[in-house]
């Protein structure tokens, strides 16, 4: 039989929602009263206390004394103790009144008025005490229990109660017929101490309640068969009715103790085992899966049955993440960690305890909290980016885009003035200055383009072989010094899959860099070379090279280096998106001897088909 308790645990952070259920936990407790292995000795004794008192006041303790007294110890009780506890307490109050009412005292007289008054009285103080505790500890409560699965309580499952009854009522009257046929070779005192040692063993077979049933039918059977006069219940000396008060005692104690452990021991497999299943759960958030998707999936993996995290929007229950077939017919436990978020579970195993739900419950919000903050935290990193990028792109405009325009205007109004004759040498280099600086205005443009379709996930390679060697030639045209630069393909490179549009920006970034920044004496190289499934294509430079510190950050978009480049810094953040795009790499690595290259790897295509043009310009 599953839990089933719907309740409210509050708090804010996931310490409080442990906090709390431990402390719902305990409420539990309380809400079931003081433990009957602890209520029914404390009873037991205070009630044989009674009847010793009665006996040595022989007669000056009226029956009805006896009667209020006995009323008064089975009331209390019975309100303090959980409500099982009530019928014993009741059976002995009623033994012990019409025991102890009057002389002869411990002879048993179950019939007669005072017997039925004391009965009807016992009965109603044990109904009374019951309801009126059960009533006060409802009332205290906040949780709201609908069915309860006692084996986690009790410690010793249905079965093996089951079995200690059926020894006791098996064994004690076996053990009797043997203790009546060696009764010349044992006294009393042997007798106690086998029937107290047959309790015990009831005891750890059965637990709590088949001992008590079976102290007390024992102590009847060495009333009956063994304390003079035989075959009947009364005593006829004080010192046998003590030692059958002591062994009362003494067993109903003892059974008390081996129910305790028996519970202990159950509780501390259950508690190694809730923290077992929280240290598997641990072991998951830690290695990655801390989705609250990830935390129900464990649950249902680990206990079984269904399991919702809901979150009120619009006073409506939305479902945010679940896991497990759901059982209809199963009951239900929520709880409220917020009063906007709540997890609700449904089959759970018996294995799934009210604490052990708390801590699921926790690390499921704080999933659900952290993938918040993360999204939060993406978003205000795509806000800072674009702030950046809108930075920059005013930097352009203001300046590196305007600078070429005022060139290729002050070039323009010099060439149409006509009160100032040019020579043909003038005009020519008039006009190189405005194709010069329309160059590399389309160059920025192209380039500010380039990383908007990045930034906008809008590009969208087309991939087919191509010959490397066909394609970096044409990345050469427009470009400063190109004529400069030697490309080395060997004749039997591999075709690459790749975008023929986007290996030609890659490259021409690449060759610009390059050329800007190599010595005239020195000029820069593109060197290509197969290496297993991939093509890598280096791009070798001998200038001042890049600190080891940069060569991750180079590719940032706008980032530029005052020293070494006089753009707005997206040259090479439009290299590596591409050939990422088309799934190689790019990486920039020290030359031998001084200098920076910038090597791209691309996949290579797995045909027969080669280079063709294989050239050394």
């Amino acid at each position: 039989m599953a839990i089933a308790m719907t309740g409210t645990i509050t708090g804010r952070r996931r310490d409080d929602t442990l906090r709390t259920g431990r402390q719902a936990a305990r409420r539990l407790a309380r809400r079931q009263g003081l433990s009957a292995p602890y209520a029914l000795p404390a009873g037991f004794a205070a009630l044989f206390v009674l009847g010793t008192i009665a006996a040595a006041l022989n007669g000056r303790l009226p029956a009805i004394g006896v009667l209020i007294v006995s009323a008064v110890i089975v009331t209390v009780i019975s309100a303090v103790s959980e409500v099982n506890a009530a019928v014993p307490l009741g059976v002995i109050g009623w033994l012990t009144v019409i025991g102890f009412s009057r002389p002869p005292y411990a002879d048993l007289r179950p019939t007669g008025a005072l017997a039925a008054d004391a009965a009807i009285t016992m009965a109603a103080c044990a109904l009374a005490g019951a309801v009126a505790g059960w009533m006060f500890r409802y009332s205290q409560a906040q949780v709201t229990l609908e069915s309860v699965d006692r084996q986690k309580a009790r410690g010793i499952d249905l079965r093996r109660q089951l079995a200690g009854a059926a020894l006791a009522v098996a064994g004690l009257p076996a053990l009797t017929a043997l203790l009546v046929a060696w009764r010349g070779h044992l006294n009393l005192s042997d007798d106690l101490l086998i029937y107290l040692v047959a309790v015990v063993a009831i005891t750890v077979v059965g637990g709590f309640w088949p001992a008590v049933f079976a102290a007390v039918a024992a102590s009847l059977l060495l009333n009956w068969y063994f304390t003079a006069p035989l075959h009947t219940f009364t005593i006829a000396e004080p010192k046998n009715l003590l030692a059958l008060v002591l062994f009362v005692t003494v067993a109903v104690a003892v059974s008390s103790v081996v129910h305790l452990a028996a519970r202990r021991e159950a509780d501390a497999a259950r508690s190694a085992k809730e923290t077992a299943s929280l240290l598997a759960l641990a072991q998951t958030v830690l290695g990655g899966a801390d989705t609250p998707a990830d935390v129900l999936d464990h649950l249902t993996a680990s206990h079984g049955g269904h399991a919702e995290l809901l979150e009120r929007v619009g006073g409506r229950w939305i479902r945010v993440a679940s896991s497990g077939a759901a059982d209809q017919d199963a009951n239900v436990i929520r709880f409220e960690v917020r009063p906007d978020l709540a997890l609700e579970v449904r089959g759970q195993a018996a294995s799934a305890t009210a604490s052990l739900l708390a801590g699921y419950t926790a690390q499921a919000v704080a999933a659900l909290d952290r993938a918040r903050l993360r999204t939060q935290a993406a978003q205000a990193e795509a806000l800072a980016e674009g702030n950046r990028m809108r930075t920059a792109l005013l930097a352009a405009v203001s300046h590196d885009l305007r600078t070429p325009l005022a060139s290729i205007k002050a070039s323009v109004s010099s060439l149409r003035q006509t009160d100032v004759h040019w020579t043909e040498e003038d005009e020519a280099d008039l006009l190189a200055n405005i194709e010069q600086n329309a160059d590399r205005l389309d160059a920025l443009v192209g380039n500010l383009l380039d990383m908007s379709r990045l930034q906008t996930g809008s590009l969208a390679p087309f991939l087919r072989a191509i010959a490397v060697d066909e394609v970096a030639p044409v990345a050469l045209r427009g470009l400063d010094g190109g004529d400069a630069l030697q490309i080395v393909v060997p004749d039997d490179l591999p075709l690459v899959r790749a975008d023929p549009g986007l290996l030609e920006r890659v490259l021409a970034n690449l060759f610009s860099n390059a050329l800007r920044h190599s010595p005239p004496d020195s000029p820069p190289a593109l060197l290509a070379r197969e290496d297993g499934d991939r093509v890598v294509l280096e791009v070798v430079d001998h200038g001042a090279g890049v600190p080891g510190d940069l060569k991750e950050r180079i590719f940032e978009p706008f980032l530029r280096l005052e020293e070494r480049s006089p753009g707005v810094g997206l040259g090479l953040a439009v290299a590596k998106g591409f050939a990422e795009a088309m799934g190689g790499t790019i990486a920039a690595v020290d030359t031998a001897g001084g200098g920076l290259t910038m090597r791209v790897t691309l996949p290579a295509v797995a045909s027969g088909d080669r280079a063709v043009l294989g050239a050394g310009q």
